[in-house]
């Protein structure tokens, strides 16, 4: 019995230690207060806020278990607000003060160690430092009444996702805060949070226009920041700009043509439930065009938590911009005549008119997917890619945090680079370019809309490709060619991309400002074209021996746009470089006439197809082509068949060796894989060159370029050298250098060239 009673003793009083162990482990700790409620109670300055959680409902909320940041008006903050309100404490009705507990009322609990951290999903990151402005709080609108334009009535809740809606998510709003260790990591001082509340006083914690006066208040069921102003909760976009008649065309435009209303199943059985009414409800949704839904709360939702890290900004423009900006720029190409003035009624119409893609520019031009702060302007970008054009001192004439973003009222549009670069001409204007806009879309959109990239475009009208076979068939979304009352689309989409590319010229120095003069350039995609006092040509053009005039220009920020006559485009020649050289070849006097006999009666040449073997099909060529006189100075040094000693040529040898020394001469003569003009801007100074010639071990032979502007010249393997002879630049149609062919240039030279095979 001893042995059992002192058995018994140490159980007991291990039991009693183990027992004291676990409740200083797990027991309440000493420093937590009771819950939010009656901490609020105990510190004796809460008395007005307290009335009201009373009034709201929300007093066993805050009086239970949970897991809440409360930012609590003290009784000196009431006064405040019944002063500037002209109200009193009894008069304050449950919905106002349901709005003021439930948006102060956020979910978790954050002390300051933490609020400035962003809580990611992702892992591993977790909480993200200093990268964090907003919570969630307990505050929605949930169902709401719209009056329609016909007097009647329409239930309905907003989107809770960027173009969708997902059914259970309440799209609470968030509470904006301003913590002195996120504003120095974003670079965000306090005049960035003067410049929304310039009467509030900055202290390093505020929230929207208050300051927290006593943080890190600990409760059982969270955590209290005592602030000493009222907040109540704040608009979202979508109601600051409903809210302002000044922006209201903006706003008409916004929803006229990316808003819809559709009726929810579940939404209307929670309603009926909720209010026994047998109303339907709808969910506001605006198009996927637009850069986010301005009534969306939950900003992108890629992870839960994002709204905390960022949100929306709006740049509205008034009324007076937006109608004068309408006018003069985005409707320009719909009017009847371009200088007259548009009425609200003719605008209205008018924009009805627009294509989406216009309209969602118009609109998207203004919507950034991020927080816009006034220091940052210049450095943060909209949806397209564009940074904020206004001045934070001149342009914005109202600006307002709200709870899903920033928004600011404007003076001026603006000007989105698809309206104001050369790609607007064709864009502005679908009636009159709606295949050049479709082919500018595929492949160079992205390109000159860049206004730091200067181009030149010449235009081509639907009418002018129309004329030439070409058209668009939306039903099947396809090009179509037809000649000779065959039609195929076959290739089509190619034959139209190559002639956009040839009317698109990189001008990064303006060289084609003015077409007075005479000159040659390359296009976009690598071949060149030429002008000549207001005419300009192109392979195609010279093929087809059509004189394209220049009748009219546009100037754009990034460039110049030409309108050509008599509906002309520029088009790409169909013949061989054989065929082309031919046309400077018919009789013995023509300048081309030496080489080009060689060349159709060597073995390298294709009666058949009049065309060369060793071509590449797409490839770029540059043939330098001497004249008669050093063609006979080849044959009298021995280097093509003939009389050495009067130097007539034999064009039709008949040794082998002869002929393979044809064949050699004529490919050292092409250049391949690169088309050069005497502009100096390839091979400046002495690069070497592959030409078509390859020697016996079949290494390609080279031929040095030294290229300066109007200065030509070519070296062959013995060192000697041969000069581009002059344009001749008072023809249309030069016959010497710089002759437009296929993906080709043709020069000639003042001398032959000599190859070492």
């Amino acid at each position: 019995m001893n042995k059992l009673f002192v058995f018994l003793c140490v159980i007991g009083l291990f039991t009693s230690c183990r027992k004291e162990a676990l409740d200083n482990y797990y027991g309440r700790p000493e420093n937590l207060g009771p819950p939010i409620y009656q901490t609020l109670e105990s510190k004796g300055n809460f008395k007005s806020l307290l009335a009201v959680i009373d009034i709201s409902g929300y007093k066993k909320t805050l009086s239970a278990s949970g897991y809440w940041t409360f930012f609590a008006p003290n009784d000196a903050a009431f006064q405040k607000y019944f002063t500037e309100n002209n109200t009193s404490l009894d008069r304050i009705d449950s919905v106002t003060a349901r709005k003021i507990v439930t948006y102060c009322l956020v979910y978790n609990a954050y002390q300051t160690d933490h609020i400035a951290d962003y809580q990611s999903s992702s892992q591993p990151q977790g909480w993200v430092p200093n990268s964090a402005y907003k919570r969630r709080t307990a505050y929605y609108d949930g169902f709401y009444t719209e009056t329609l334009p016909n007097g009647g009535k329409r239930v309905q809740v907003s989107s809770n996702r960027n173009a969708a809606y997902v059914f259970g998510d309440n799209n609470n709003k968030h509470i904006p805060y301003f913590y002195s260790t996120y504003m120095a990591a974003r670079g965000i001082t306090e005049a960035d949070y003067k410049y929304f509340f310039p009467n509030a006083t900055y202290n390093g914690f505020n929230v929207v226009d208050a300051q927290v006066v006593n943080r890190n208040i600990l409760a059982e069921n969270g955590v209290i920041h005592e602030i000493d102003r009222v907040v109540l909760p704040l608009p979202s976009l979508e109601n600051q700009l409903a809210g302002n008649t000044q922006y209201s065309l903006f706003k008409r435009i916004l929803e006229r043509f990316m808003v819809a209303y559709v009726s929810n199943t579940d939404l209307n059985a929670r309603y009926r439930l909720l209010t026994g009414k047998p109303d339907s409800v709808f969910v506001k949704f605006y198009n996927s065009l637009l850069a986010y839904s301005p009534n969306n709360e939950n900003f992108l939702k890629i992870q839960d938590n994002d709204a905390q890290s960022d949100g929306y900004s709006l740049f509205a423009p008034n009324n007076t911009s937006l109608y004068k900006y309408l006018n003069d720029v985005v409707l320009e190409y719909f009017k009847s005549s371009p200088d007259a003035p548009l009425s609200d009624a003719q605008i209205d119409a008018l924009v009805n008119t627009l294509p989406p893609g216009i309209i969602s520019d118009l609109l998207n031009a203004h919507m950034f997917q991020t927080t816009v702060w006034p220091s940052k302007f210049a450095s943060t970008n909209n949806y397209l890619n564009e940074p904020a054009r206004f001045s934070s001192t001149g342009d914005i004439i109202q600006k307002q945090f709200c709870s899903n973003g920033v928004f600011y009222g404007t003076n001026k549009v603006q000007a989105t680079n698809v309206f104001s670069t050369v790609y607007a001409r064709a864009y502005l204007d679908p009636k009159n370019y709606s295949i050049m806009t479709l082919l500018l879309n595929q492949s160079l959109r992205i390109a000159i809309t860049n206004p730091g990239l200067k181009y030149t475009i010449f235009m081509m009208p639907d009418a002018a490709l129309n004329a030439a076979g070409y058209a668009y068939n939306s039903t099947t979304n396809t090009f179509t060619y037809t000649v000779n009352g065959t039609t195929t689309t076959t290739g089509v989409r190619e034959m139209l991309t190559r002639i956009l590319l040839l009317s698109v010229v990189p001008t990064p120095n303006n060289e084609l400002n003015d077409l007075s003069g005479s000159g040659i350039i390359e296009t976009y995609n690598g071949e060149y074209i030429r002008w000549n006092n207001n005419t300009v040509s192109s392979g195609g053009t010279v093929e087809s021996n059509t004189i394209l005039n220049v009748v009219g220009s546009k100037n754009y920020v990034n460039g110049k746009v030409y309108y050509l006559g008599n509906n002309g485009i520029i088009t790409y020649p169909q013949k061989t470089l054989p065929q082309q050289i031919a046309v400077n070849a018919a009789t013995a006097t023509s300048p081309y006439y030496n080489f080009y006999r060689y060349l159709v009666s060597s073995s390298i040449y294709n009666a058949n197809t009049q065309d060369l073997t060793g071509l590449t099909l797409g490839a770029n060529y540059t043939v330098f082509i001497p004249t008669n006189e050093a063609i006979v100075q080849a044959v009298k040094d021995g280097v093509l068949p003939g009389n050495v000693a009067t130097g007539v040529p034999n064009f039709t040898p008949t040794s082998t060796v002869e002929k393979d020394n044809v064949a050699r001469f004529i490919y050292y003569h092409f250049l391949t894989g690169i088309t050069i003009a005497p502009d100096g801007k390839k091979s400046p100074n002495g690069t070497a060159q592959p030409t078509l010639l390859k020697n016996a071990n079949g290494d390609v032979v080279n031929i040095n370029i030294f290229n300066q502007p109007n200065n030509l010249r070519v070296q062959d393997s013995y060192g000697r050298t041969a000069t581009v002879l002059s344009p001749n630049n008072s023809s249309y149609f030069p016959a010497t250098s710089n002759y437009l062919g296929t993906r080709t240039l043709f020069h000639q030279i003042n001398n032959y060239l000599k190859y070492i095979y």
